[in-house]
Formats: structure tokens, sequence, C-alpha cells
């Protein structure tokens, strides 16, 4: 069973008084529209008094020791940012070696520079301002878990900015609704509504938070905003459990809102807002008229196209949990899922030629609200990173420039939840092969879509291995995955419900190099092997 400490105690009293102070009052257009001027006026200050707090002043901080390597003191810093400007002065310093990986971001391994290592604690990332309401963990099934602290002070210039997309499309006289799994992204996506002041028509699950194997968490969050939102008088509907194979009841939710003359608009997955609108088209359900908003998986053209067969209208989001959002779909976008970055809260860098993978993201955050300090960190994404005019209401707030066709390359997707490539290592390599026999290469996990747009996750066990039982496999590897009571449990639970992995007997596939990666993303495109 799972234990309760002090520190979730803790927490659990801190995230409801939030819930009702002044972090959470109410953001109007008017405000929404100033403060993002003034992040942008501000943005230099804001960032170079972030790196003063969180990193120089902050003994603790990894990036001071990466900076010291680097030659580059506090004043050494400002006059670099002055002369070169902020993404300029990143770019120069991610040449010095002042940048993070996943790895070293999660303190899986130090960060070795040269011939000095740099030990990287994940909680010394924490800006020392901030306050944790909510404490989330990151899934390391087969690793270390890393703890996130989300303060809830965080959400509120995402949520300003929310204000601002909702404004352009339409959105607040819309009908609203959330399909998502427990934990730290639906709470705030709906903390994101009452600070709003917009009213949640729907509140579906994918999991069932009051269900065994869980832990605690995730009831007395679920709870407690509940009766946070009774307090501000904005009142949540309860969760509505919902599994991804069985999405009727939320299409006839979208029609029936629609026949009453009104716009649902449903923040979920793509991929489970696609198996919605297929059952939905094969029950005769009209969607004609009915919005999303996506976040948490890759959208892709074949997703899309599943949408607009039934009539439907969808702006995909891209955010994770280190930086909460930082993509705004494109209201006039030349691909499926062309975002604008939030250039007020966040800033990217490239390696660009000559470095490996020269179009993967480092972030950087810039202002003392951030969920955590980062400073040239990979998140394990890669993207088309462009400056263009496209001539949407976006552009015209400011967020110039684009990002196109991210992709992780360093993490699972499926469903919905990211879980890491080295969190299946030793499932891979050891757990299956114990049982089931064959060897660490014997086994491997190929991520892409099928040609209908639905996510698929195939595990492929070699034919040398001999006869085997393709569910006990499936099984055995899902059990693996998911043991804990955290995010790990609320992977194995999704993946369950649809019909993850699926297991295929052939040779793992090899990379152009030789090698066999534990986790292929190569067949992304919707083709088929």
């Amino acid at each position: 069973m799972p234990t309760v400490t002090l520190g979730d105690v803790g927490a659990a009293a801190r995230f409801l008084v939030s819930l009702v102070s002044s972090p959470s009052r109410p953001i109007g257009l008017g405000e929404a529209h100033a403060s993002l001027r003034e992040r942008f006026a501000r943005r230099e200050a804001d960032f170079l008094a972030l790196i003063d707090l969180a990193i120089y002043r902050n003994p603790a901080s990894p990036y001071r020791r990466l900076l010291e390597l680097a030659g580059c003191e506090r004043d050494d810093f400002e006059q670099l940012v002055h002369k070169e400007g902020i993404e300029g002065a990143l770019a120069e310093l991610y040449r010095r070696g002042v940048y993070l990986t996943v790895d070293e971001m999660k303190g899986r391994r130090p960060a070795v520079r040269g011939s000095v290592s740099v030990d990287v604690q994940p909680q010394s990332l924490r800006i020392p301002s901030s306050t944790a309401h909510v404490v989330t963990h990151s899934s390391g099934s087969r690793g270390l878990r890393t703890a996130l602290a989300l303060d809830l002070a965080s959400l509120r210039p995402q949520a300003a900015n929310l204000a601002l997309l909702f404004e352009v499309r339409g959105a607040y006289d819309w009908s609203h609704a959330v399909w998502a799994v427990p934990g730290s992204a639906v709470i705030a996506r709906l903390h994101h509504y009452q600070t709003l002041r917009l009213r949640v028509a729907r509140w579906f699950s994918h999991v069932d938070a009051f269900g065994p194997g869980l832990h605690p968490r995730y009831r007395w969050s679920t709870r407690l905003q509940r009766l946070g939102s009774l307090l501000v008088g904005l009142p949540l509907p309860a969760p509505e459990y919902v599994p991804v194979d069985e999405p009727l009841p939320i299409a006839r939710w979208m029609a029936e809102t629609l026949r009453a003359g009104r716009t649902p608009h449903l923040w979920t997955f793509p991929s489970s807002a696609m198996r919605l609108c297929q059952m939905a088209r094969q029950a005769g359900v009209d969607l004609r008229g009915a919005r999303f908003t996506f976040s948490g998986e890759p959208m892709t053209r074949a997703r899309l196209d599943v949408l607009r067969e039934v009539g439907a209208h969808a702006q995909p989001l891209y955010g994770s949990s280190e930086t909460g959002l930082l993509g705004y779909g494109c209201l006039a976008p030349g691909d499926a899922d062309e975002f604008h970055l939030a250039s007020d809260l966040h800033a990217l860098i490239q390696p660009g030629p000559g470095f490996p993978r020269p179009r993967s993201l480092f972030v950087t955050s810039l202002r003392s609200t951030a969920r955590v300090m980062l400073l040239n960190v990979s998140l394990g994404d890669e993207a088309e990173l462009t400056s263009r005019a496209c001539g949407c209401p976006l552009e015209r707030l400011g967020w110039t420039q684009h990002l196109r066709t991210v992709r992780s390359f360093e993490k699972l997707n499926a469903g919905g939840i990211a879980l890491l490539d080295s969190d299946v290592i030793t499932v891979l390599e050891k757990t299956l092969p114990a049982r089931f026999g064959g060897g660490p290469t014997d086994y491997q996990l190929l991520e892409d879509e099928a040609r209908d747009g639905r996510p698929r996750l195939r595990l492929l066990v070699h034919p040398s291995i001999g006869p085997v039982d393709e569910a006990r496999v499936a099984d055995t590897f899902l059990r693996a995955i998911g043991e804990g009571s955290g995010v790990e449990r609320l992977v194995e639970l999704q993946w369950r419900q649809a019909g993850l992995p699926i297991i295929e007997r052939r040779a793992p596939r090899a990379a152009a190099s030789g090698k066999i990666r534990h986790l292929d993303q190569a067949g992304r495109s919707g083709e088929a092997d």
C-alpha cells in the first residue's frame, strides 16, 4: 500500500490554501494583454534577475559550476546578454559546455565537461523563491525517479496567455471539458480555467483516480481541487471515468451541446480525440463544429484528417512537466503541428550543424515564475525552429518564432504520458530475457503511428527466442513498467486500456549506424513497415 508522508500532508495543505489565495485571483483580458506586453518589455531584465537569484546567489545550483568552468562570472554573463541578446548568449554558453542533457537534468548521470564531473541533483534546479504546492514524480520505474514541485504561481502567466488564445479562438463562450489522466497536468488545466473564471462543464478521466493501486495523492488532489473550486464560487464537476476505448459518453455530450446551440470544447490527448471521433462516426454521432485542444502527444496529419472528416476543429499545444505550455498552435499553420513559441516565458536554441542532433531543442527559463530553473536544458525533443510571417493573431501578439514537427528522441508518448527511454532499458535487457529467454538485443520497443492516426507501441520479440505466450509477454512488460503507485502505474493502466504494446515476432530494427536502440521511433510518419 503506498505510504503517505508528512511531505504529502504539507503539500496538501499548501495546495488547498493556494487554490483560494491571491495567485488564483481572476485574470481578465485587459490584464492578460498588459501582462504579456510587460513580459516582452522586461524580457532581458527579468532573465538576468532570475539568473542572479537562481544561479549566482544559489550555491547548490549546478549551473553555477558549469558557468565557472566556462569562465563566465556574473558580470560576464550580463555583458554577454547585453552584447549578443538572450538567444545569442545562450548559443555561446552552449558552445562552452553550459547545458544539461535529459539524463544530466534528471540526475541519472553527472555532467562531465572535460576532466570535471558536475553532480546534478534535480531538487537543486528549483527556483529558491518557489513553493511546492503539488509534488509530482516523473516516471522512473527503472531509473531514478525525480520529483517536480509545482508552484501554482507558475500557472498564472500561462493562464494569462491562454486567455489570449481563447480570445482569438472565440472560446470564452464555449462549453469546456477535459479528458485526461489524474496528476499535475489536469490540475494545471483546471486551475487555468478557474483563474480565467471559465466554468468546466464536464471532467472526464482516462483512469479512475479512486481506483486501487494509485498513490493517495491522486485522490486527495482531486478532492481538494473540487473543494477549492467551491470556495471560490466556481464549482468543478466530479470526475467521470471514461476509458480511452469507450469514449461514446463524451461524444454524446458533445453532440447534445451542439444541438443545444453551444460549442463543446474538449482538452485531451490527440490519440484520445482521434479515437473519440472514429467511434462517434461509426455510431452516427454528429460532431460537426466540435472543438478540441491537444497536448501530450505529437499532432500529425493523419490524426488531424480524422478530426476533419467529422467536421471538428483543433488547436495543438506543446509543453512539458518542467516548462508547462511552451508552444501554442498556429492559427495559419503550414504543418499539422506548427506552434508559436511562448518566447515571453522561455527561450529556445538549437546546436546546429556540426553538433550531435543539430535540431534538438535546448530550453531556458526566463522568469522567476518558471516551474524549474532551466538553462540550456534538453527535454529530449527536436524540431524545426524558424521565424516566419504567418499573419495569424498569435504573431500580432508578439510570438513570432515557430516550431514545426516536434518529435521526441528520448521518450515514449503513446497515450499522452511520457516515459523516458532509460526507464524501459532494464525491462528489455533483464526482465523479459530472464522470463522468456534471449538477450538484451532480442527485445525492442517501436513507437509509430498507424495509417488512421492511432498511436502504436510495438514490442518486437526476436523469432530466435522460440515459442512464447504473447499475452504473457505483454502482461510481464506492463507489470514491470507499472511497478509503483505514481506515474508508472498510470502508464500501465493507460497502455492496457489502449491495447498496448502489440507483440510482433520479428528481429529488432537496426539504425543506419548498425546500433539496435531500445526505443525506435523511426516509423512516426504513419507508413507501415
